[in-house]
């Protein structure tokens, strides 16, 4: 079980992803803003964050950035959460510092596959 934080403005897709991710057995703590949830990270330190792209305050993109860039946070993996499927989205997460990357509508599958990937990769890295 992991304690994931994500980070989403719209209470219909985070109510989703919260069922999703509690039905595969996760606990979840949420945010509706960026700042709130760089707030919550350093806090909380889950292990691992689920990052809306388009955010009332912040961008999704730019909150990233500000996570991996702070010592309390740079090892926590970001997944993001993204209607932008376009080409060369991916990639501009990635250089954000984004660990994963999902599109919306959320898949359940390749949405549990996704985090499941993210993890291991990161479990992985760890034993290096």
């Amino acid at each position: 079980m992991l304690r994931i934080l994500v980070i989403e403005d719209s209470p219909v897709n985070m109510a989703l992803t919260v069922a999703i991710l509690e039905s595969a057995g996760h606990s979840i703590l949420q945010a509706d803003h960026a700042a709130e949830g760089i707030e919550i990270a350093r806090r909380e330190q889950p292990d691992l964050v689920l990052m809306d792209i388009q955010l009332p305050d912040i961008d999704g993109l730019a909150a990233t950035r500000r996570l991996k860039a702070d010592p309390r946070t740079a090892q926590l993996p970001v997944i993001a959460l993204t209607a932008f499927a376009m080409k060369g989205d991916e990639d501009e997460t990635r250089k954000a510092g984004c660990d994963g990357y999902v599109t919306k509508p959320i898949r359940y599958k390749e949405f549990l596959a996704e985090v499941n990937a993210v993890m291991k990769r990161r479990a992985e890295a760890a034993q290096r």
